[in-house]
């Protein structure tokens, strides 16, 4: 029997891989075919005419409200653009003037965005906007404090505004199942004491990959919405839902709640695959989250459940603009592979509580994941554009020199036959199985 042949997505090429003859292809897993709308412009019209859950938007607000428009920055791709004319539209229509309208981007903890990006992303030059600040006390406002012990510190600007309108869009989450719905609020605008609480909470065996879960299971999820609801002017969703290609195929709108579960319906169909068993191997790339390594290892964090305990895991990672804004390859950790392995139960406990130089609320939780899934698997990953010395400050994986490298490693542990999952799209796609699949060894 030849070696088998298998291509997957690689920026706008293809990678062609050759695979041992004994290794089993059980499955290659592709998110649904689902075409774009024919119009985003008419789809972002309809659903925030018809929204779920609420009246129109232009019904839900009056001359002299101040308003406020939240939209996700640049690390997503929401198409922001074009939805925002028809909010504009909408809040025009309900009598609301412009110079009462504020733009503040949800960054959580990330950069602040320039004006030239902010207008470019918006589509418009004409609003006030203020970048969010999680470290500033005279920026904030402070909410109250959950049910599961989180500290709610809001930007002053989105707490103190008549009516919030959130632009964001809906896509599998490692952390909080799904993205969009209330998560432009926390962690979006919301002050780091706030985020560094509520990403703690996932910081468990049970909870440290909830890619595509259930919400009501979600412990984070649940709290951030509850962290969300506590603010005084009422909430307006919009959020796209896009394919693999990243086109539109669905807006919806309203509800913050309501719209949102809408909203993950219609994600989860897309990017959700059935599975029936954990494979001794799993080749996971990218595609689309090709941006930076950031994004890139979505690939890993989104399909892990797939590859049973002591398999291999092989992620091919585009990284067309390299390493991206990732707290994790900042420093490098005192402790090299072997010792990680030895110390991740004592480090896990001590995780949630770590205070990092250089590493955000966001990369404490990946810092969890990684021993996590260390762990559960060999961890292989080409990744071209990263630079030996951010690999290095990366110990949780082996990067290899090429595909091929990878490959062979994994050869070495599986001489005789073994079976193997393919998920050409891993960026955005996720396994849906059991959870025996996943190690909650903790």
């Amino acid at each position: 029997m030849a070696d088998q042949l298998c291509r997957l997505p690689w920026g706008n090429e293809t990678l062609s891989l050759k695979m041992p003859e004994n290794w089993h292809i059980s499955g290659i897993f592709e998110p649904a075919t689902v075409g774009p709308v024919a119009d985003v412009a008419m789809e972002a019209a309809r659903a925030i005419a018809s929204p779920c859950g609420s009246p129109g938007l232009s019904d839900r607000v009056k001359p002299g409200m101040k308003v406020v428009v939240v939209m996700d920055d640049g690390s997503r791709p929401t198409p922001v653009a074009a939805i925002m004319p028809h909010v504009l539209a909408a809040l025009e229509q309900g009598g609301v003037s412009r110079e009462d309208i504020t733009l503040v981007p949800a960054l959580g903890v990330h950069r602040p965005m320039e004006a030239e990006e902010i207008c470019h992303r918006a589509g418009t030059d004409s609003l006030k906007w203020e970048n969010p600040d999680c470290d500033d006390p005279q920026k904030l406002s402070f909410l109250g404090t959950t049910s599961r012990g989180t500290p709610v510190w809001i930007n002053k600007t989105v707490a103190e505004a008549d009516f919030v309108v959130s632009i964001g869009c809906i896509e599998p989450h490692i952390i909080a199942s799904f993205g969009g719905g209330y998560k432009n609020i926390v962690p979006g605008v919301a002050g780091r004491a706030t985020i560094a609480h509520n990403h703690a909470i996932n910081c468990t065996p049970d909870t440290f990959n909830m890619v595509g879960q259930p919400i009501d299971r979600n412990p984070m999820r649940l709290d951030l919405e509850e962290a969300a609801a506590m603010l005084n002017p009422p909430v307006f969703l919009v959020n796209a839902i896009l394919n693999h290609r990243q086109q539109v195929i669905q807006i919806v709108a309203g509800d913050p709640v309501e719209a949102h579960r809408a909203g993950v319906r219609a994600s989860a169909g897309l990017y959700g695959v059935n599975v029936p068993r954990a494979a001794d191997i799993v080749i996971t790339g990218s595609h689309p989250m090709d941006q930076d390594l950031r994004q890139g290892v979505k690939a890993l964090a989104n399909t892990i459940r797939a590859v049973r305990p002591g398999g291999v895991m092989i992620t091919l990672v585009r990284a067309e603009e390299g390493v991206g804004v990732f707290g994790l390859a900042n420093r490098k950790l005192p402790l090299g592979r072997g010792a990680l392995k030895v110390l991740a139960p004592l480090l896990l406990k001590l995780v949630p509580r770590l205070k990092l130089k250089g590493m955000g609320e966001e990369d404490r939780f990946f810092l969890y994941f990684a021993l996590q899934a260390m762990r559960h698997a060999q961890l292989l990953m080409y990744a071209p554009t990263i630079p030996a010395e951010i690999q290095s400050r990366l110990p949780f994986v082996t990067f290899t020199p090429s595909p091929e490298a990878a490959i062979q490693l994994a050869a070495r542990r599986f001489s005789n036959r073994a079976d193997m999952l393919i998920f050409p799209h891993g960026g955005i796609t996720y396994p849906e199985l059991g959870s025996a699949a996943v190690s909650t060894s903790g």
